[in-house]
């Protein structure tokens, strides 16, 4: 078995890009503030008037999440986390979740312990 394969995606912990800045409103919506900061990113800003921040609003379970990857606990332990705040309604709690952190990684919004160069 290859290393890929037995590699289980629960046991990953997530770490906040530390690039990123977010706030969290009355209601308990997380809002991630995003910098433009690459040469790309710059040239973009003056040719096309792109943001220099952009500020990605985050859903119910986001929001939830968010606050509560703090470089310590692993997905296995979010998702329980989910399960007992959200019950059903979370369901399909694992395949959800896994794409979720999947897709907050491709973006550089967190980053896993042990997989990307995460600052200890």
């Amino acid at each position: 078995m290859s290393k890929k394969q037995s590699e289980n995606y629960l046991d990953f912990v997530p770490v906040m890009n530390p690039r990123n800045s977010w706030s969290q409103d009355e209601e308990g919506t997380v809002t991630i503030h995003m910098v433009h900061e690459g040469f790309y990113d710059k040239l973009a800003q003056k040719l096309f008037h792109t943001p220099r921040v952009s500020h990605i609003q985050l859903d119910e379970y986001g929001s939830f999440l968010w606050p509560r990857i703090d470089g310590q606990q692993s997905v296995g332990r979010l998702a329980q986390q989910l399960k007992e705040h959200f019950g059903e309604e979370a369901e399909p709690l694992y395949d959800r979740l896994v794409q979720y952190m999947q897709i907050l990684r491709n973006n550089r919004f967190v980053l896993f312990r042990g997989k990307d160069k995460v600052k200890p």
